[in-house]
């Protein structure tokens, strides 16, 4: 007896419908087929490592006295909104480390007490954050 002979009986018979329940759409019926995802989120820790961040640089006094003296400059023409260019550091939320940005637009105010400058564009830089600052010529 061979394989074939075997289902004879039943090869010719009609596809069964179910009374009680709809038939499913080729989209559901696909679906259960499809791959399992067991490290769901393990890519995305794979991309978060290998994320590259930046160290902090820590000045030197002479470095802080420019940055100081610079900053003093700017301060007495504060009424003008003289525009800068400015670098400074923004701490990473999810790692060690950050990026560092330069910017440049026109200084609204300075806030010596909450140790920030406010741009007109309404950016807030930490002055602890910065590394660079140079008043830009108008």
């Amino acid at each position: 007896m061979n394989n074939r002979d075997s289902y004879d009986d039943i090869i010719n018979l009609p596809h069964h419908v179910s009374a009680r329940r709809a038939r499913m759409s080729m989209t559901d019926r696909g679906a259960q087929f499809s791959p399992f995802a067991a490290l769901t989120g393990f890519d995305a820790a794979i991309e978060e490592t290998d994320r590259l961040t930046d160290r902090r640089i820590e000045l030197t006094e002479g470095e802080k006295e420019i940055l100081n003296d610079t900053l003093l400059g700017i301060m007495e023409r504060i009424a003008e909104q003289p525009e800068i260019g400015v670098t400074y550091f923004v701490p990473d939320q999810r790692k060690a480390g950050g990026a560092y940005i330069r910017r440049t637009g026109r200084v609204k105010k300075i806030d010596p007490c909450g140790r920030s400058i406010l741009m007109t564009d309404g950016t807030v830089m930490a002055m602890e954050q910065i590394i660079k600052l140079e008043e830009l010529s108008d």
